[in-house]
């Protein structure tokens, strides 16, 4: 970053990796893991926070709880039964998923346990129908090398995967419970210093770890990262969720880096005030008082009977408005945070007047709250159950400022930023699951694991480039890529040049998403489908772009679908021939001019008019012998 310089600041990240494994049943369920648009069974729950056995509530589990949100499950019974509905105990754990997760925590030399207790981690967000999610600690210890050095590894959970999130609709969340329940190891490896990069070579090399099983599923959701982030003098350590692929999880360093420098900033320009405590004196009720008001965000507070309280905070002018980096601001972080109660935002005196609130109702509010120029207010509208606990979050925010950076858990943004979404969890969200015995891991089993670990991945790329004619390039491609076993697939079952189908994959989509198109509009059942008539010679290689162009941006759903809407159809030989005669009849005078450069302008005219329809080296040939005819008629 050209604001500061990331070796100075003393970062610190903590990676954890979330890879589902592919072993064609749930964890404690014989389930397949299908993934459906359609739902059969619908149902809902409101999902409350209970006392851990030390008579404690996890302040994560609490936070949750303050939404009040009523949980909407989806489900199909191809892919869920009353385990995933909570109304059935969890039956025996999948065999295959053991067995997988003890050869992974052999390959990384990590200490495996003789028995593994199955827990119950407290989320009640919604994503786990029971309020918990089932994990087991199956190992720890270890390390991967990345790059001539070990890097240590903490520990190795075996887990389900969580319900898929369908939308927040209001007070309304929305589940499906197609990949609840989901085997999923979790691997949590000692935290390092260094910069983003150095962060995302290792994950590379532990993804690549893992997909050298063979064994582990691929593609968009399907491994997660988490980091927990730090900075030198920042206070807490942040964790930041939901990072699903490699360059988000650079920029997300980035920034999360920038964030906590800023914020150590912050606090340092706060402690040089002389910023006095929030009192319950300083919350003054002013919805009589702004009931003029013409801004329309208040008018429309007032009218949905919301209340407005404004926060006195003495000695704080200028603090929630100052920005050490560009986007980083104190102000911004409370209005992330009252976002997160399904409330619009806040108003803070460093950016009034604005959004349609003027300089009387500033003074009606100066004047209630008796405020000198040093201080500073927040401006907060939000219904009768929420506004007093949202006040609360607010002043312990501001509280948290004066340190630095604040323990929390962030989501990962598509952009690379990071939102506020709860609390850390504490060590009461974890307790015992009385529903499975202890899992005794037998002397054959740890045998059977370290005689199973997979090739290096030097070793399955080697594999990989003999096997196909790929060179090392296009090879790693298509390993690092979600499209692995589509690839293998495609070659054994169609007779098509390994070469081209890897750069279909690996180049003509990632240009696609590049230009803002969706790649999980494109089933791997399509693709595998366009190259199957490829190989029947139903279309040309050039159509396949088109159609993939054409599913991607949510105009079809299938290829025969694209082939329509595109006009996708092949044309004979003879067709083909009559086509580009006509378009070398109808510019004789720029063969007559350029002679064989014509091929250059004519060759755009022709693919203008076939592309899809037919080869461009087919195109190429025909209209090159067609040009020298004409030059030599001439």
């Amino acid at each position: 970053m050209s604001e500061l310089s990331i070796k100075d600041i003393g970062l610190r990240v903590g990676l954890e990796i979330h890879q589902q494994l592919a072993t064609n049943k749930k964890l404690f369920c014989n389930c397949p893991p299908i993934e459906s648009d359609e739902y059969t069974i619908k149902f809902q729950r409101k999902l409350r926070a209970v006392k851990s056995e030390l008579g404690e509530y996890d302040p994560a589990a609490l936070f949750e709880k303050s939404k009040s949100k009523t949980i909407m499950y989806y489900a199909n019974s191809q892919s869920s039964c009353l385990v995933e509905q909570d109304e059935e105990p969890p039956h025996d754990i999948d065999e295959d998923a053991k067995k997988l997760a003890l050869i992974i925590a052999a390959s990384l030399k990590s200490n495996i346990f003789s028995e593994i207790y199955p827990m119950r981690k407290t989320v009640i967000d919604g994503s786990n129908t029971t309020g918990f999610q089932r994990t087991m600690l199956v190992s720890q210890g270890g390390f991967i090398e990345v790059n001539d050095e070990k890097i240590g590894v903490q520990s190795i959970c075996l887990e389900e995967d969580a319900a898929k999130l369908l939308g927040d609709k209001g007070s309304i969340r929305e589940y499906s419970l197609d990949r609840l329940g989901v085997p999923l190891v979790e691997i949590a490896l000692e935290p390092v210093e260094g910069d983003p990069k150095k962060i995302k070579n290792i994950a590379l090399s532990l993804g690549r770890l893992l997909r050298s099983t063979k064994k582990v599923t691929r593609g968009i959701g399907s491994i997660r990262q988490d980091v927990n982030v730090s900075v030198r003098d920042g206070g807490g350590v942040v964790e930041v969720k939901g990072v699903q692929q490699l360059d988000q999880l650079e920029k997300v360093i980035e920034f999360e880096a920038k964030r906590q420098h800023g914020l150590v900033k912050i606090a340092e320009k706060i402690n040089r005030s002389n910023f006095d405590d929030i009192s319950d004196n300083d919350i003054y009720e002013i919805t009589g008082l702004w009931k003029e008001c013409k801004s329309k965000i208040i008018q429309k507070a007032l009218n949905d009977d919301f209340r407005i309280k404004a926060i006195h905070v003495k000695n704080f002018g200028g603090l929630f408005g100052y920005s050490p980096y560009e986007g980083i601001r104190l102000g911004k972080e409370i209005g992330q945070l009252v976002k997160f109660f399904g409330i619009g935002g806040v108003f803070h005196s460093d950016e009034l007047p604005n959004y349609g609130i003027e300089e009387s109702d500033i003074s009606i509010v100066k004047n209630a709250l008796n405020l000198k120029d040093q201080d500073a207010f927040l401006i907060i509208a939000a219904p009768t159950d929420k506004i007093d606990f949202v006040i609360n979050s607010i002043i312990n925010r501001i509280r948290e400022a004066k340190k630095g950076v604040p323990t929390e858990t962030r989501l990962a943004t598509p952009a690379g930023e990071t939102l506020f979404l709860r609390p850390r969890p504490g060590a009461s969200r974890m307790y015992p699951e009385t529903d499975i015995p202890p899992i005794i891991i037998t002397q054959n089993e740890l045998d059977f694991a370290k005689n199973n670990i997979p090739k290096s991945w030097d070793e399955s790329l080697s594999e990989l480039k003999v096997r196909y004619n790929l060179n090392q390039q296009l090879a790693e491609q298509i390993f690092d890529s979600p499209y692995m076993e589509l690839f293998e697939k495609i070659t054994d079952k169609v007779k098509v040049n390994p070469t081209f189908v890897a750069s279909v994959l690996c180049s003509s989509i990632t240009n696609l998403e590049r230009n803002g198109l969706n790649s999980q509009l494109l089933s791997s059942k399509e693709i595998l489908k366009s190259f199957e008539l490829l190989d029947a010679g139903e279309i040309a290689k050039e159509s396949l772009e088109i159609i993939y162009e054409n599913i991607m941006s949510g105009k079809a759903d299938t290829v025969e679908d694209a082939m329509k809407n595109t006009s996708i159809e092949t044309v004979t030989q003879d067709e083909l021939a009559q086509i580009l005669e006509k378009i070398v009849n109808n510019n004789k005078s720029i063969i007559e001019n350029q002679k064989e450069r014509a091929m250059g302008p004519l060759m755009g005219i022709a693919m203008k008019e076939l592309r899809g329809k037919a080869s461009g080296e087919m195109i190429n040939a025909i209209l090159l012998q067609k040009i020298k005819n004409a030059i030599k008629n001439n």
